[in-house]
């Protein structure tokens, strides 16, 4: 037994008798037989079954043979063989029998042998040249050749059409190396319009020296597999590429893109304007036989044209009642079309045709319509766009370059893209409504026009955030005040969107309305800080679920006196002014931030500096300085730079700043408020202490009657000298030393009186007996406007006329 055990193959000489006449060692080692034993007997008393046809000593000497033979052990046990029998001639052709080997059946070269013949996969074996030394019938099949047909070819010269450089050149490399690789190919393999995916491993063969002597390679098509993991990395392309941003030309534009040349050569996406414009989309648009379909077509992208639609230009299309994308919208549902039905390609074709599509058609698909054939198409999935119900428009995937017959694979992979898009879309709209209406809100609060003023030269701009933020809450005011003076504002509320906006309104308001009281900066940042406290617990949630927004607020408040060219601020945690002279010294203003709005129980405080005429103001949001690259240092210091105090234009210093300053994809609201300091002629300027005396009132009218004849105001004398002798009477009456009249012309003559007394005077209604109480009356109804302005040392009362031709300056 130990010899059956070493025994590989043994050899014999069968005669044309069919009589043994040579015998090997190996066949004692193997059988057990001795040649004393063996040589003389008939070659079928070493079977132990009946021969089969074709063997020696059964029909004589027939062609070779090789067949699986049991053979009869010396001890009588059966040792199955492959045996091989190849007939012997002489040199004048006579028969001289058969040489015959075996080899037992459970040694390695036998069952590998048959095992590579058989495998189902394509095994082959080239040489370091890449021509053919072997292949196994699987191969055979894939390239349509018999093994006589292809042996000794060069595989590049056999099948150029079949020549993937990727595939030779990489069999050419492991020749060269001796390196083993893997690789995956597509190409369509002979008889067939299907491209196929194939796995293939080569490794080099090498001889006993270690020589690398040819290159095997074995390969599977997987096809199935490979297409599978195509729809999804097309799928996980689209998880990152569609809806990226909120904005709905953009969204479109990515479905139509994502799937281009992946999976289909041409996407279209059409949607309604109301769509487009952010609107509700229309309940019934159209039935399958009604009316035409309007849409506007938001995206186009090709392979193979440069026909891409691009964001921002939608172009108008009709769907024609009765098509099949009037049919799809109508009816909800999904519908392919293909120019002829597939067909099975050969066996290792992918997409075998509708029978063989191992995914489940859904009822109504496919369509077999041979006229999308003139449009160049092999086939065509029109997919409502649905979401939430509604219908937003259609979506349409064609193929023309590539034979491939969509499959119901296909069309689940067109319907997970549309409806993808369709939520992101939906999103964008819906986004798109809100913010229009926020920014509508927000530009119909903000400051629409400068108010005519003569103390500033003022230019302003806003930029709301890009398309994919909501809108903020900056906002920005110039506000004339008493006594030629202005004030300028700039706020940020804290969050984004509606809230933020009525928020912005509500505090702009209340800004306005304090400046209207003539409160210094400091003391109105303390009652606006007091109002947004108590804002804030007006918007707290009524109900457990109810969400409410954060609610804070920035605020920098300053006024500008052109008179004595004092400059006076307060900031509630908003970043400070900017200021370049006249000489080009750059700065921040020296002063120090309060909290922001909303903290309370701390103190803000006011900050006064005299500025030089035609000094360069420059007030702003932190949307304007804000980076994720550089600190907020850097970011001033960039924009001091850009500030050019030369600039003749305001305007357009504004417009240099906001390009400079602002990246293309903005996330927050920015705004600039530039102003140029002008300072009042001296000569427009008049002041007289008054004496606490009544007798000193016709002394008032007198200077002011001579001030305004310098002045050639005569037509204002009449209603002047009233007026004054009204409020110095009441200040020696009622108030307290020192009295000071001042009179100014700037776009108005305006008329002021201080004394040290804090009481503030009020209209009232005087009886017919009443003695006083109609000098006040007597001012507002002579007067464009009249006021009480609270100061450290007192108050003014002041009122103002319009000239009718103010003199320039």
């Amino acid at each position: 037994m130990a010899g059956k055990q070493d025994a590989r193959t043994a050899a014999l000489v069968v005669g044309p008798d069919g009589v043994v006449s040579g015998w090997s060692e190996s066949g004692r080692l193997l059988l057990g037989w001795t040649a004393e034993d063996a040589v003389g007997r008939p070659v079928t008393d070493l079977l132990a079954a009946p021969p089969p046809p074709g063997f020696p000593g059964s029909y004589g000497s027939g062609p070779d043979h090789t067949g699986l033979i049991p053979l009869r052990h010396r001890d009588g046990s059966t040792v199955d063989a492959l045996v091989s029998a190849h007939p012997l001639f002489g040199a004048d052709g006579r028969a001289l029998g058969h040489a015959v080997t075996v080899h037992r059946w459970e040694r390695r070269p036998v069952i590998a042998d048959l095992a590579f013949e058989q495998c189902p996969f394509a095994l082959g074996v080239y040489d370091p040249e890449l021509r053919f030394l072997w292949v196994n019938a699987s191969a055979c099949r894939v390239m349509a050749h018999s093994e006589e047909q292809v042996l000794g070819e060069k595989y590049r010269e056999l099948f150029p059409e079949l020549d993937d450089k990727a595939y030779t050149n990489q069999l050419s490399e492991v020749a060269r190396t001796g390196e083993p690789a893997r690789l995956i190919t597509v190409f369509r393999p002979l008889g067939s319009d299907y491209a196929n995916a194939w796995a293939t491993s080569m490794w080099p063969v090498r001889d006993a020296e270690g020589r690398v002597r040819a290159v095997a390679n074995w390969g599977f098509d997987m096809s199935a597999e490979y297409w599978a993991r195509q729809r999804l990395l097309i799928l996980n392309e689209a998880s990152g590429g569609i809806g990226r941003t909120l904005d709905v030309l953009g969204t479109a534009q990515e479905l139509a893109a994502t799937p281009v040349p992946g999976f289909a050569d041409l996407v279209t996406v059409d949607l309604f304007d109301e769509v487009l414009r952010g609107e509700e989309p229309p309940l019934s648009p159209a039935s399958a036989s009604g009316e035409a379909i309007a849409l506007s077509r938001a995206a186009q992208h090709s392979a193979r044209y440069e026909t891409d639609q691009a964001p921002g230009h939608p172009m108008p299309v009709s769907h024609a009642p009765g098509s099949v994308a009037t049919r799809c919208m109508a009816t909800g549902r999904s519908t392919v079309q293909l120019a002829a039905e597939p067909g099975h390609g050969g066996e290792w074709a992918f997409g075998p045709g509708l029978a063989a599509d191992p995914a489940h058609w859904p009822p109504g698909n496919p369509l077999i319509d041979e006229s999308i054939a003139a449009d160049g198409l092999t086939g065509r999935i029109t997919v409502p766009l649905r979401a939430r119900g509604a219908l937003l428009g259609v979506v349409v995937f064609s193929r023309s370059d590539r034979p491939e017959a969509f499959t119901a694979d296909d069309l689940i992979l067109a319907e997970e893209l549309t409806a993808k898009a369709a939520v992101a879309i939906d999103n964008a709209r819906r986004y798109s409504r809100e913010r229009t209406t926020a920014l509508t809100l927000q530009r119909s609060l903000l400051l629409q026009q400068l108010p005519s003023q003569e103390a500033l030269e003022v230019a302003s701009r806003y930029l709301p955030a890009g398309t994919g933020a909501e809108v903020g809450g900056d906002w920005f005011d110039v506000i004339p005040l008493s006594g030629a003076r202005v004030a300028l504002v700039v706020g940020d509320v804290v969050g984004h969107g509606l809230h933020a906006s009525a928020s912005m309104g509500r505090l702009r308001t209340a800004v306005r309305t304090l400046a209207d009281v003539d409160l210094p900066p400091d003391e109105l940042l303390t009652h606006l800080d007091d109002l947004v406290i108590h804002l804030a617990s007006d918007v707290q949630p009524v109900g457990h679920f109810q969400p409410t927004g954060e609610f804070g607020a920035t605020c920098l408040y300053t006024v500008y006196d052109p008179v004595s060219r004092r400059f006076t601020l307060a900031s509630a945690g908003h970043p400070l002014p900017l200021i370049i002279s006249p000489d080009g010294t750059r700065t921040p203003a020296p002063a120090q931030p309060g909290p922001p709005l909303g903290i309370g129980g701390l103190p803000f405080e006011a900050t006064e500096l005299e500025l030089p005429e035609g000094s360069l103001l420059a007030l702003y949001t932190d949307g304007l300085v804000a980076s994720r690259e550089r600190d907020v240092d850097q970011r001033i210091a960039e924009l001091l730079r850009v500030l050019n105090h030369s600039a003749t234009s305001l305007d357009g210093l504004c417009d240099t700043v906001m390009d400079a300053m602002l990246p293309e994809l903005r996330t927050d609201d920015a705004a600039l408020l530039l102003a140029r300091t002008h300072a009042l002629d001296p000569q427009h300027v008049a002041d007289w202490d008054v004496v606490p005396d009544p007798a000193q009132v016709p002394r008032a009218r007198k200077f002011t009657l001579e001030q305004l004849e310098a002045w050639d105001l005569e037509e204002a004398s009449f209603v002047t000298e009233l007026v004054v002798s009204e409020l110095v009477t009441n200040a020696i009456r009622y108030g307290e030393p020192p009295i000071r009249l001042r009179l100014i012309r700037d776009t108005s003559l305006i008329c002021e009186v201080s004394d040290a007394s804090n009481t503030a005077p009020h209209l009232r209604r005087a009886r017919a007996f009443d003695e006083g109480g109609r000098g006040l009356l007597l001012v507002a109804q002579l007067t464009q406007g009249w006021g009480t302005r609270h100061t450290t040392d007192g108050k003014t009362i002041w009122c103002a006329q319009a000239l009718t031709e103010p003199e320039p300056r």
